[in-house]
């Protein structure tokens, strides 16, 4: 990936990656929110839709992405699916656990953790080095995140 990435990862399968943004907020925050959706298209709302015969995969794939994002298209689906409501994306979000986040360089600020931790991150490896690793542990101990600092930097220019 380009440089100021980062991965999420379930069961050994990435989930989410985030590379190329000016900062590592916005690459945790893209890749969070791939992870989220790669969740989401396991709910039973999404599972349960019924799609018109004959749909190519593609025209799926995109209904679906527009049906999580809060829209869709009626006429791909043989019943109109009911809005999968906010609070129910949440609670179903809720359930995802044991996720690992990885990332090429290290966290310059907890806002990172937080916005991990909404994703279900419960494992951290990281170079380490920031001037505020102290605030990153901090963050991690109170989700009880473990992180490993690896000592190794892959953000290249």
């Amino acid at each position: 990936t380009q440089s100021n990435s980062v991965c999420y990862v379930k069961d050994g399968q990435a989930i989410g990656i985030g590379a190329g943004q000016q900062s590592r907020i916005h690459c945790t925050r893209l890749a969070g929110t791939k992870a989220d959706n790669w969740f989401l298209r396991q709910s039973p709302q999404v599972l349960g839709l019924q799609f018109v015969d004959g749909i190519k995969r593609a025209d799926r794939d995109n209904a679906i992405d527009l049906y999580i994002g809060e829209d869709y298209m009626e006429n791909i689906f043989k019943v109109k699916p009911e809005v999968f409501t906010r609070e129910e994306k949440r609670a179903w979000l809720d359930q995802m656990t044991d996720v690992a986040l990885g990332s090429d360089a290290f966290f310059p600020f907890g806002d990172n953790i937080e916005r991990a931790h909404r994703s279900g991150v419960k494992y951290i490896a990281q170079p380490g080095g920031s001037v505020r690793d102290d605030n990153v542990i901090e963050t991690c101990n109170k989700y009880k995140m473990a992180m490993a600092f690896t000592g190794i930097r892959l953000f290249h220019h």
